[in-house]
């Protein structure tokens, strides 16, 4: 999102007219011309790899330049990835850059060998280059592979702790890419996220708010320390960060403060019903309440304030977030404000108008007057496209009112005889709500519209009959020559809706038209073969009418008519037809409700209401997709009603006392002066800015110079400064003297030691070792540096005395999962692991990936290991035959791969395909039978299923050890199917890898009534060591076990649920037999494996 806001190139402006050249292709001198589609772009791939692979570091960065280039102008790169993988290691800074950006482009595709480089990842997470760090955790958070989820939850501890805040902000932005990797790791991914909102840095504040939206938006408590530093950074923070952080306060607010809204009325109210005889005890009663009504907290207040100035913002994104958030927190009285900036952004691109216009009105059927003063903004210009017309027809309809009507319908004329028909048709319908709405007009707007009846255009005349038939249901008394005028114009309307809107009119009225309506019945029951089915049902019904009011001219025609109707082809025609023959001809078999035809058929019908499409989208937040699309989108969060008494406000109270004793303690130590006071002072303006605003304005504007200060420092300097203790904390240095701003920076660099340390024990303190060697970097800038690696030196032993006293509070404090999250990968920052861990392994890597790897695994890890299975089945099931599922056919297979849902799920891969020739919509699982323990993680809703196309989908279900059936509702837009899903018991195990000694103690202890044996006898091909082996692998998830002997075969797994033991061993006797041996805790699915397996080995 925001992440590229800061350029690669370090040498500021050279780099990028630099790649544009270098961009533009070189092709070959001039080939074939039959064959130049293709042997140009082989040559120059292979000129690439060439160049890459050269020792000349100057050629490697021109063919890292061609590549980036090509991948700017869309153009497919992915072919190269083994060749630049191989330069992730370049010690030259701006070959590494390049690498970088294009590992995060491709490492998810080509993900086995983005893994074979994670060791360098791993090495440039300590890069001295702010940039290198923070693009070696984008490219290791773009590996989307469960195996090295400990790596990346260790990567984005360190990085959240680091001195730049560039590197903090992908962290940040990490966190989200791993909760969708991996949702297990929420809780500890909530401590990353408490401690980044924590940050001062404006560069972060956005980054960290997004990753709280994505992983934990109802953990509110979260935000209550962290809200007025949010409000006061607002303005400072990067534009689409302000968009993220908006909707979260609006979110926020809503469940935090009383609502403004009532207060204005309730005021009018108490005011209006004073009574002239009230006491004055009764009159001072009432005042006292009218004052007790409402009062804005002022943590409301400071929302509104600071989010005022963004009203001019430059993104539209940033105004509309603005905009909603008064429209939804603000006094009715203040929310006015938002409508000019709003009418601003109507100058914008058509994306930008039709949102803009969208919110516009969905506000104005409420509130008119916000909009009233800007209606011409509204007027529709001949080169909008027909959304924009339509958006703004709406608008001029919902403010519309006595004063300005006469305007309004001069400007619905000139838009009826637009060349564009759907125009002019909504025209035509917003002149009809006009004249439902204001009943000046009624009369005027029904006489214009019976003058386009006798327009040329069809539509224009169609939609015309449509309306004045709406309007007609109002006053139908005073209007029968308008009904006449209609009937005269059924000869030349062809359009079915104006037809029927016509015939029902008749219908309905025909008393009114006694004359004309059977004279209709004649001249339609002739066409009746030939019309539409809706116009064909206003026929039957306009005959039934009649038949009930007119029999003596009507009751020959009617039958005629229901006789046409009972052979009509659609069976809704031929329903109807017997429905009005038994309900309007009286016989023996008609029942009680023949008596009552004429008030069934002719009974008083209620007028329609023209109402607004918008009337209903106020429930969903404005300016969001849901509000956009009128439907609910996934992860859309409700805004919460108002509370009736406002929570309580001392949660957002900052205390400030005990950081400040341990700043005291520090800097005592470090030096033999205590310049505490002066800290403590500066502390409490930053917690008590909102009460001043002038003291806000100092701050932030301090913070934001320090912060342009060393961005710019880093694209200087290959030395990055801000990676070496320049802390975004520094915000006052400018107005202190040089010994105190050297203190404060001592104190901070040893406060973010001792956080290091927190994280790591065995790992010496990285940020000292930083600032040191940075600050010799830096020795060009003057004097000061010296000092402060001097003063870092003494800070740091006096730190590490402080940080020895607490160290059995620290491991105290530090929770379990910690020691548990890294148990894949080693780190030197890992602590060691005591406990021997069964480790999963990623079954998407190839045997040789995971011999590359096997250095990174930990030294004393458990002897037993889950491996990667060595047999994946194709046999697929059926789950749902296409003529049960009326089309929709469904197959589900068994992966055999650790399902990404849970450890204790097993993977099934679901394949839906639509065999039909249409479309299905909504395909989803709908209610789940499933018995007592038993999970299912369930597969996204896909939208849409394309005629003829397969779509597979991934589930995970834990079946509890036991191969009972998961059964469930496969639903689709229309229908819903039962299905099921029942496992073989070999699907229901991890294959896993032991020496033989380890599976002899094992078994020795699993004897028993944990042992289940059967002799079998074996088929004449399933004598020989191979076919034995591949045999068993095929029916269970099953890991070899090297055996020394050549008659004994030995197999071992582990079930998925509880990760019991599942020891298999086959033993050949003499004479084509042999022995099956199980060894397991679960001695159900021992019996049941064995049931399966015998014939496994004897049938051939």
């Amino acid at each position: 999102m925001s992440g590229n806001g800061i350029g690669y190139g370090e040498h500021g402006g050279e780099a990028v007219p630099e790649l544009a050249q270098e961009a533009v292709p070189t092709t070959a001198p001039a080939a074939p011309a039959a064959f130049g589609l293709f042997s140009s772009d082989t040559k120059k791939n292979e000129d690439l790899k060439q160049m890459l692979e050269s020792s000349k570091d100057s050629a490697k960065l021109d063919a890292m330049k061609r590549i980036v280039g090509m991948i700017a102008k869309g153009k497919n790169a992915s072919e190269l990835f083994p060749a630049v993988v191989k330069n992730v290691a370049s010690k030259n800074i701006e070959i590494k850059k390049l690498v970088y950006v294009y590992l995060m482009r491709y490492a998810e595709e080509q993900q086995d060998l983005a893994l074979l480089s994670i060791s360098t990842f791993q090495r440039a997470l300590k890069d001295p280059n702010q940039l290198i760090r923070a693009s070696a955790l984008r490219v290791l958070s773009s590996i989307r592979v469960p195996i090295i989820v400990p790596i990346m939850m260790l990567a984005i501890k360190e990085a959240s702790s680091d001195l730049s805040p560039y590197v903090r902000k992908n962290a940040a932005h990490a966190i989200q890419k791993l909760y969708s990797l991996d949702p297990e790791q929420k809780e500890m991914l909530i401590e990353v996220i408490e401690k980044l909102l924590k940050d001062r840095s404006t560069l972060v504040a956005g980054s960290v708010v997004m990753a709280f939206e994505e992983v934990c938006p109802d953990r509110i408590d979260l935000i209550h320390k962290n809200y007025r530093k949010l409000c006061n950074l607002l303005v400072d923070v990067e534009e689409w960060g302000q968009v993220v952080i908006i909707h979260m306060l609006t979110r926020y607010a809503r469940t935090q403060f009383v609502s403004p809204w009532k207060t204005d009325e309730d005021v009018e109210e108490e005011y209006n019903e004073n009574n002239f005889y009230e006491s004055d005890e009764e009159q001072k009663e009432k005042d006292r309440k009218v004052k007790k009504t409402y009062t804005m907290d002022p943590d409301h207040r400071l929302l509104l304030r600071n989010t005022k100035p963004l009203l001019q913002s430059r993104n539209a994104a940033v105004v509309m977030a603005v905009a909603q958030l008064y429209w939804h927190l603000a006094p009715k009285s203040e929310a006015g404000i938002i409508s000019k900036s709003l009418v601003r952004l109507l100058r914008s691109n058509r994306e930008v108008q039709y949102i803009v216009l969208q919110n516009i009105a969905t506000m104005s059927i409420q509130r008119k007057g916000m909009f009233e003063p800007y209606l011409k903004s509204f007027y529709v210009r001949s080169t909008d496209p027909t959304m924009i017309k339509t958006l703004k027809l709406e608008i001029m309809t919902n403010l519309a009112n006595e004063a300005n009507i006469s305007t309004l319908l001069r400007e619905f004329q000139t838009y009826v005889k637009s060349q564009d028909k759907q125009f002019a048709a909504a025209t035509i319908q917003a002149i009809g709500r006009c004249a439902t709405n204001i009943t000046e007009v009624t009369d005027t707007c029904l006489n214009g519209l019976v003058c386009l009846l006798s327009s040329r255009d069809e539509i224009v005349v169609a939609e015309s009959v449509v309306v004045i038939k709406k309007l007609l249901q109002t006053q139908p008394a005073h209007h029968g020559e308008i009904i006449k005028h209609m009937a005269k114009l059924l000869d030349n309307i062809t359009v079915p809706v104006a037809r029927a809107s016509i015939l029902w009119l008749i219908g309905e009225y025909c008393e009114r038209v006694p004359k004309i309506a059977p004279d209709v019945l004649r001249k339609t029951a002739k066409s009746f073969t030939n019309e539409d089915d809706l116009v064909k049902l206003q026929i039957l019904n306009l005959g039934a009418k009649l038949y009930l009011t007119n029999s003596k001219q009507t009751k020959l025609l009617t039958q005629y008519v229901l006789n046409l109707g009972k052979y009509d082809q659609s069976y809704d025609i031929r329903d109807r037809t017997r429905f009005i023959r038994q309900l309007i001809v009286p016989n023996e078999k008609s029942g009680a409700l023949s008596k009552y035809a004429k008030k069934i058929f002719l009974a008083q019908k209620p007028a329609p209401l023209l109402e607004s499409p918008f009337k209903d989208r106020d429930h969903f937040q404005l300016g969001t997709l849901s509000h956009t699309l009128n439907s609910q989108a996934t992860g859309y969060l409700e805004l919460s009603d108002w509370p009736e008494v406002a929570p309580d406000p001392a949660v957002r109270n900052v205390e400030v006392a005990e950081s400040t004793k341990e700043w005291t303690a520090i800097l005592s130590k470090a030096k033999k002066e205590k310049p505490a006071e002066k800290f403590y002072s500066e502390s409490e303006e930053e917690e008590e800015d909102s009460s001043s605003k002038s003291a806000t304005e100092s701050e932030s504007g301090s913070e934001s110079e320090n912060e342009h200060k060393e961005e710019s420092s880093d694209d200087e300097s290959s030395g990055s400064s801000s990676s070496t203790g320049v802390s975004s904390d520094s915000e006052s240095e400018e107005s202190t003297a040089k010994k105190t701003s050297g203190a404060a920076e001592e104190s901070d660099s040893e406060d973010i030691k001792k956080k290091a340390k927190a994280v790591s024990k065995t790992r010496s303190t990285y940020s000292s070792s930083g600032t040191e060697s940075s600050s010799s970097d830096e020795s060009s800038s003057n004097s000061k540096s010296e000092s402060d690696s001097n003063s870092d030196s003494e800070a740091e032993k006096s730190g590490n005395a402080i940080s020895r006293k607490k160290e059995e509070k620290t491991v105290q404090d530090r929770k379990a999962p910690n020691k548990q999250d890294v148990f894949l990968l080693d780190l030197d920052d890992f602590y060691p692991v005591t406990t021997p861990v069964a480790v999963p392994a990623a079954a998407v890597l190839s045997p040789s990936l995971t011999a590359d790897l096997e250095g990174l695994s930990l030294s004393d890890s458990s002897i037993i290991d889950v491996t990667t299975p060595s047999f994946v089945p194709t046999k697929t099931h059926e789950m749902l035959h296409r003529m049960t599922g009326k089309g929709l056919s469904a197959h589900y297979q068994f992966s055999r791969q650790p399902c990404i849902f849970g450890d204790r799920m097993v993977s099934v891969q679901v394949t839906l395909t639509n065999t039909t020739d249409q479309k299905i919509d909504n395909i989803h699982i709908g209610e789940k039978k499933l018995p007592p323990g038993m999970k299912m993680h369930e597969f996204n809703p896909i939208e849409c299923l394309e005629p003829e196309r397969s779509v597979t989908v991934s589930m995970g279900i834990d079946f509890c050890d036991s191969t009972q059936t998961a059964s469930f509702q496969l639903c689709t837009k229309d229908d819903h199917f039962n299905v099921n899903i029942q496992p073989p018991v070999g699907e229901l195990l991890l294959p896993v890898t032991m020496s033989e000694k380890d599976f002899k103690k094992e078994q020795g202890m699993l004897t028993g009534m944990n042992e289940t044996s059967a002799t079998i006898d074996l088929a004449p091909q399933n004598s020989t060591s191979h076919v034995i082996i591949e045999r068993l692998m095929k029916a269970a998830n099953l890991g070899v076990v090297p055996s020394g002997q050549d008659k004994i075969h030995r197999f071992a797994a582990k079930t998925v649920h509880s990760g019991s033991l599942m020891l298999v061993t086959v033993e050949l006797k003499e004479s084509s037999t042999a022995q099956l041996i199980i060894n397991t805790e679960k001695t159900v699915i021992g019996s049941v494996l064995l049931r399966e397996l015998k014939p496994v080995l004897s049938q051939g």
